[in-house]
């Protein structure tokens, strides 16, 4: 496959960090120290890290009958009358909670802009979601968020989320996604009888080098929103916990560590939508992270938490930093390619690229072959694999980069299938060069070197191997 810069990639390499990168992967995070952060981290561990932690842990507990006493009577469908005790018991909550972030480090919030009410922005979307830090906002002001139906039964955690009045998400059901959508439009439209209800339409923790693509789920209900965009501006980020890092329980320990952790929460100008955004989320999304980028002077990227999921799965075959797979994996999304692609979708579609097997096809042909019509899209997803500059793809490329993309897990099923393509009938074997091609197309680079491997495999120097030589 073709990459933007083409980048040449060596089967050998296995460190992602060694290969020259496009853009900073958003779901890895890095922590290097020096010899004097080290010696800090160790004076810090046995001195306030322990103290902090006992406060910490203290204050929570402290908010537990606050917020249970405030619970007490609350109905799931209707916002009760606010009565002076449950006001009381909001303005302990606030005092607590913040004397709890203060203990953590967070001596004080650099709060910019102006914070609309609920009955002109019921929705607030805030990014880039990089931390479980990113509750202080919601702990500051009280509003509802979107959280998993089984947080509320952690003991104390789940009683302090209910008070917030949240949007629970149920995993056993699955019909949840459209009554959470559904119940978001209906606080929404409840003309500031609600709590606003703030939600991360990344997703997905990042490490705020970019702005990832937007769910759409903030923006169906097609009511203005306003944008708040998040800052830790500390030298060393011990903030981030994304996909590949050190872990929440190892970000916990080195934040609190830190003798000072600022964090800025500005508040952006309320972004009304049109009414073409009122019928599109996704272009409502799309324009309100181009807004939040350009105040955060952070690029934006189509990647999202299926590219997650596909850059960082562990196999014999790791892709890249800067495979052009990623790209591949967010067009195949946006021309419905992925959906509904089983292993018996893909062991079809292998079946019709060997029948295919010598014919190269131009755009116009892989778009027959797709059953789509010809796009800027389809035009870009077909140039990936024009190696030769000629216009002209082998389709079995198509077919392996499409299961790398589908089972990002399951390299060995992948190495299968692609060598069913590729295999001679009558010793179901291939040579050196169709080995590149396929390795070249499950990594998604431009050339790979394989004589190595391929000679280390090739053990009878019959310039020839089969798929059980690798498995054996």
């Amino acid at each position: 496959m073709k990459l933007p810069d083409e980048q040449h990639s060596s089967l050998e390499i296995r460190d992602r960090s060694d290969l020259p990168t496009p853009f900073r992967n958003p779901f890895v995070h890095e922590l290097r120290f020096t010899p004097l952060e080290k010696i800090r981290i160790g004076v810090m561990t046995v001195t306030v890290f322990p103290v902090r932690l006992f406060f910490a842990v203290f204050l929570m507990l402290l908010a537990w009958p606050f917020a249970f006493a405030a619970s007490l009577g609350r109905s799931e469908l209707a916002v009760e009358t606010e009565t002076w005790w449950r006001r009381i018991c909001d303005i302990a909550l606030r005092v607590i909670m913040r004397a709890m972030w203060f203990c953590g480090g967070f001596h004080w919030v650099t709060v910019k802009g102006e914070p609309a009410p609920p009955s002109q922005a019921p929705i607030l979307t805030l990014a880039p979601h990089s931390s479980y830090f990113d509750a202080i906002p919601i702990t500051m002001t009280m509003a509802s968020i979107v959280m998993k139906s089984e947080s509320k039964n952690i003991p104390v955690w789940g009683t302090l989320i209910k008070f917030i009045r949240p949007v629970f998400v149920s995993r056993s059901d699955q019909d949840s996604r459209r009554k959470t959508v559904e119940e978001i439009k209906r606080r929404a439209h409840a003309g500031g009888e609600w709590p606003q209800i703030m939600i991360f339409p990344e997703g997905t923790c990042t490490n705020r080098s970019c702005l990832i693509t937007f769910k759409p789920g903030a923006f169906i209900p097609a009511v203005p929103v306003q944008p708040v965009v998040l800052r830790y501006p500390n030298k060393m980020d011990t903030i981030t916990w994304t996909w590949q890092g050190p872990g929440a329980i190892e970000m916990l320990w080195l934040t609190l560590c830190q003798f000072h952790n600022p964090i800025e929460i500005e508040y952006l100008p309320l972004y009304t939508p049109s009414e073409e955004e009122k019928n599109n989320p996704a272009l409502f999304a799309n324009n309100v992270r181009h807004v939040m980028a350009k105040a955060l002077e952070l690029p934006i990227t189509d990647l999202s938490f299926d590219d997650c999921q596909l850059s960082l799965a562990k196999g014999p075959l790791c892709v890249p930093t800067n495979s052009s797979l990623l790209q591949f994996n967010r067009l195949a999304r946006r021309l419905g390619l992925r959906t509904g692609t089983t292993d018996t979708v893909l062991q079809q579609q292998a079946s019709r690229a060997r029948n295919i097997w010598g014919y190269r096809l131009g755009l116009e042909d892989f778009a027959q072959y797709l059953n789509l019509p010809v796009t800027d899209m389809l035009t870009e997803l077909h140039s990936l694999f024009n190696q030769h500059g000629d216009g002209q793809i082998d389709v079995r490329e198509y077919v392996i980069a499409l299961s790398v993309a589908c089972q990002p897990s399951k390299a060995m099923d992948t190495l299968r299938l692609a060598f069913g393509m590729y295999e001679a009938k009558e010793d179901r074997a291939i040579v050196e060069k169709e080995l590149a091609s396929i390795l070249r197309t499950a990594l998604g680079v431009a050339e790979v070197d394989v004589t190595e491997l391929f000679s280390a495999i090739d053990t009878l120097d019959a310039g020839k191997i089969t798929h059980g030589d690798i498995t054996h």
